[in-house]
């Protein structure tokens, strides 16, 4: 198994990273290394000027064929720009759900005139989405959703609640799954809708979390109206699962990163805290640090997987892993600072925080229970 890149696949890492380290280090400096998992919701506004910066120098939707605003690059290159975006320390991308969800599903589903109208506000960061699909009694079960539309006037009518909606108070737009009739499946009727948020019928709650931030929200609809329709009529199952699909594509290898970083934050403070000679946590860091490199070839065999044609056995475990994963992290971190508190104020991460808020690792995007089903009865063919 050949790991390397190619001459002209460094050269492009190359050009990235130094488009990167100039900005980062220049103009937008106060952006580094902030809005990721857990404060999502600062420096809004300071980080979507940093990812206009992105378009307006083609760093954004790289991957996006370049008549819809992107560059058209492979997925070799995809991968390489999201680590030296990872390597250097980029923010939290408040653009996320439209460039790495929504625009790759309108590219496959949506009509030319979708295309036109809503792929250049994304790839310019002049509009921002956010996703519409879990519910208070539909989150892992997604097909149980109650949202309904129904058609009304030139379009539909939505009626209904999400939540854990990230950044919605931000978003210009939301891309909904709602229920048009009723199928014999829970998974059949369902639709793909894109709503404007701003407009009366849409009602936004932020939740307010345990870290103290509040990047996820509850959305209500009441009458809301859309008139777009992305695929087929009754097809939304279909959309939201090729959603879920590139949702675990190249940004896993930033993930990876992200917490190789976290993970020498700890290691650092380890040793501060003199923690790093307890044979018991030297064997916990020991762990993880095999751990965290397992997880860069696992995420590696999973974007070839999904590359290949959707989710599969390769996705689930990808998920299950590194949840798992980060959890642990967050619980070392606990262990390392001990009674320390006098160095939280030294340091450049929040061991509490982290603790926080991998909790919720093994929850959202599929709880490690519904991932393990996926696992023994599509993976393993074992009996439900």
């Amino acid at each position: 198994m050949d790991l390397s890149f190619s001459p002209q696949a460094e050269a492009f890492r190359a050009e990235a990273r130094a488009f990167l380290e100039e900005a980062l280090g220049g103009p937008f400096a106060a952006v580094r290394g902030r809005g990721g998992l857990g404060e999502m919701d600062v420096l809004v506004e300071e980080r979507r000027a940093f990812e206009q910066h992105l378009a307006a120098h083609g760093w954004s939707c790289i991957a996006w064929p370049e008549a819809y605003g992107g560059r058209g690059a492979t997925l070799e290159q995809e991968i390489l720009f999201e680590l030296a975006y990872a390597e250097a320390r980029g923010p939290g991308r408040v653009g996320h759900v439209g460039e790495g969800l929504l625009g790759p599903t309108v590219i496959r589903f949506g009509t030319e005139a979708q295309k036109q109208r809503f792929l250049p506000p994304i790839a310019g960061v002049t509009e921002l989405w956010c996703q519409g699909y879990s519910e208070p009694n539909a989150g892992s079960d997604l097909a149980n959703l109650q949202t309904r539309a129904v058609r009304g006037g030139e379009g539909w009518r939505l009626t209904g609640q999400k939540v854990w909606t990230s950044l919605a108070e931000h978003a210009d737009q939301c891309f909904v799954l709602a229920r048009t009739s009723q199928g014999e499946r829970k998974h059949q009727g369902i639709s793909c809708l894109l709503v404007e948020m701003r407009q009366p019928g849409v009602s936004v709650v932020p939740i307010r979390q345990a870290t103290g931030s509040s990047e996820f929200c509850e959305v209500f609809f009441d009458e809301a109206v859309s008139t777009e329709l992305l695929g087929p009529e009754g097809e939304g199952w279909k959309v939201a699962m090729f959603t879920l699909a590139v949702e675990r594509g190249a940004s896993t290898l930033a993930q990876n990163l992200s917490f190789e970083a976290e993970f020498q934050d700890v290691l650092a403070l380890a040793r501060r805290t003199g923690a790093v000679t307890e044979p018991v946590i030297r064997d916990h860091i020991a762990d993880l640090g095999m751990r965290l490199r397992t997880m860069r070839h696992v995420a590696l065999r999973a974007i070839t997987a999904t590359e290949a044609g959707g989710t599969g056995p390769e996705t689930w475990i990808t998920k299950l892993y590194w949840a798992q994963l980060h959890r642990d992290l967050g619980e070392l971190a606990s262990e390392v600072l001990g009674t320390r508190t006098d160095l939280l104020e030294e340091e450049g991460f929040d061991p509490h925080r982290l603790l926080v808020w991998t909790r919720s690792d093994t929850i959202y995007a599929g709880t490690n229970q519904i991932q393990r089903n996926l696992i023994a009865q599509r993976g393993l063919g074992l009996p439900r």
